[in-house]
């Protein structure tokens, strides 16, 4: 077994405390372990190269050392996925920011565990929605033809 050291805010150590104390669990070590492979199991099973959207939603804290023009700059870097983003505040220091996101599997999700190891970056999310691309041709009134695509939501990946 490795030895690893981590620091938390008192905040956060009292609720691991409490999950300790509600599972039973011995030790803070045996908690984070618990919660490790509770996490890693939540992760989506799904092909890197498979086409979705993602929901990517976590709390900012932006009063952290330039985060507040890391995160837009982020979604700015990668325009061609960034379909929307909802950010409002929660207090005078956090928002919540809520964005859409489209590309594949890979790419969405390594946006979203990159911002989730942000320090500031608190309670992130990601909810992977499966879809194909479909493309198609028809023709308008002038005779031309012109080809479009469509995007079907699938029951899974």
């Amino acid at each position: 077994m490795r030895r690893t050291t981590i620091a938390i805010d008192d905040d956060l150590a009292v609720a691991l405390d409490a999950y300790m104390e509600s599972v039973g669990a011995a030790n803070r070590s045996e908690a984070i372990r618990d919660l490790v492979r509770r996490g890693l199991s939540a992760r989506p099973e799904a092909p890197a190269g498979a086409h979705c959207f993602g929901v990517v939603s976590c709390a900012i804290d932006q009063s952290v050392r330039s985060l507040a023009t890391r995160v837009p700059q982020g979604r700015l870097d990668r325009h061609d996925e960034t379909v929307a983003v909802l950010s409002a505040p929660l207090d005078h220091t956090t928002s919540i920011d809520v964005m859409l996101m489209r590309g594949r599997v890979g790419d969405v999700s390594a946006y979203a565990e990159a911002l989730f190891a942000e320090r500031g970056v608190l309670h992130g999310s990601l909810c992977l929605i499966p879809v194909a691309e479909e493309r198609h041709s028809h023709a308008h009134p002038t005779g031309t033809n012109h080809e479009h695509r469509h995007l079907r939501v699938l029951s899974g990946f």
